[in-house]
């Protein structure tokens, strides 16, 4: 598989880049620019190659057309920042806006296409209404560099499709994922610790299924702890729970048990009498784990547990992180999470924080990213390829 360098002399072409700028937005504040940031090296050393950058990307969950909440243009204007140079906007996808902007395009000049979610051929489930679409995109330029990997589990237009229409190559930072994904599942330095928290065991079950066989030590934490406190035959009070999981959840448990996995549940917990909302100040109070009052839910691993989960770190040689220990925004709730993080920074192997909220978590709590090995651009798209599934975005670049 190519990276863009071998897409050969880029010079005076158009390079269509697929990028992951899907950034939390405030009105039009960026509140988190790191899709951004991290996209910002491939697209730079293209212009710096003489290309002609066109970067198509996606904003939020817009039905199909316009919608000015998820318009690309804050993110375009950011991304001009992190350039030092100006990048042009399309006003639409495929139409005069953005042939006119491409066809404007001089060499080592970037130009950002208005949210690719706004022509529903973007998702269609349609092949040939994605298709059409994709040959839209790909009249547009001469090849193609697949950078967004928080797309790259979609097989949609600008992911997949247009690959086919195009020479195309995959960029760096889809490059660094994936190497950095094989370490953690192809002879993985030991010791390997996963650990896993977020709200629901259904997000997860695929990965825990295929991550039994292959880590040392799972550590779970989050919403999703609650519904193996359950399956233990623990009250767990109004804590968020799955009970179409606990068999699961048992059988889990008892595979970890027979192939010698070390299964580390939290000891004590977090509890409130309500979920934190409003003007209403939180009332946190921690409780052992087997415990919890009926009239109480849990929004964090306690004290005990995040001094336990930190302990099981001190060692690694790997670990992968995913999915936050409790409700991290609100700072009554967040410790435990954060002495995940802390304790990450601190192993002497690869650390690989796994996207989604952890990635959000580790810049809110204010933590140095460089002090970590990696951290993901994509959450969905790492747990996929963590669960064993390929992975649309990657398989078509091989092809």
């Amino acid at each position: 598989m190519a990276d863009y360098g071998n897409l050969g002399d880029v010079a005076g072409k158009r390079v269509l880049v697929r990028s992951d700028l899907n950034v939390p937005l405030d009105g039009t504040t960026i509140t988190d620019d790191g899709r951004i940031r991290a996209s910002v090296p491939t697209i730079r050393s293209l212009a710096e190659a003489g290309a002609r950058v066109v970067v198509t990307a996606h904003l939020g969950r817009p039905k199909g057309a316009p919608e000015e909440r998820y318009s690309l243009r804050p993110v375009a204007a950011r991304l001009g920042e992190l350039l030092g140079t100006d990048v042009a906007f399309a006003t639409d996808t495929v139409g005069e806006s953005a042939r006119s902007t491409v066809d404007g395009l001089t060499d080592g000049q970037v130009a950002v296409l208005e949210n690719v979610r706004f022509n529903p051929g973007e998702t269609s489930k349609d092949d040939a209404e994605r298709g059409a679409f994709a040959d839209e995109l790909a009249s547009l330029a001469d090849a193609f560099v697949s950078d967004g990997f928080g797309v790259v589990h979609r097989k949609q237009a600008s992911v997949y499709d247009v690959a086919q229409r195009l020479p195309h190559a995959m960029g760096a930072l889809v490059a660094t994922e994936i190497d950095v994904l094989r370490r953690l599942t192809v002879d993985p330095a030991r010791p390997y610790v996963v650990v896993l928290g977020g709200s629901k065991v259904s997000d997860k079950l695929g990965v825990i299924d295929n991550l039994l066989g292959k880590a040392d030590k799972l550590l779970i934490g989050g919403g999703m702890v609650f519904t193996f406190l359950k399956a233990q035959g623990h009250e767990v009070g109004k804590s968020l729970l799955e009970d179409d999981q606990l068999d699961v959840c048992r059988a889990y448990l008892q595979r970890a048990e027979e192939s010698g996995v070390e299964i580390l549940l939290p000891t004590d917990i977090v509890v409130d009498t309500a979920f934190p909302s409003g003007d209403r100040t939180p009332e946190p109070r921690v409780v052992p784990a087997t415990e919890i009052p009926s009239d109480a839910l849990g929004l964090d691993i306690g004290p005990d547990s995040g001094a336990a989960f930190a302990a099981a770190l001190a060692d690694a040689e790997t670990v992968f992180w995913n999915g936050p220990m409790g409700v991290f925004e609100v700072a009554a709730f967040a410790e435990g999470t954060r002495a995940v993080a802390e304790a990450l920074t601190k192993v002497p192997g690869l650390s690989v924080v796994g996207g989604g909220d952890s990635a959000a978590a580790v810049r809110t709590l204010g933590f140095d990213e460089s002090a970590f090995g990696h951290i993901s651009t994509g959450g969905g798209a790492s747990l996929e390829y963590l669960e064993g599934k390929e992975l649309p975005g990657i398989q078509v670049l091989e092809d």
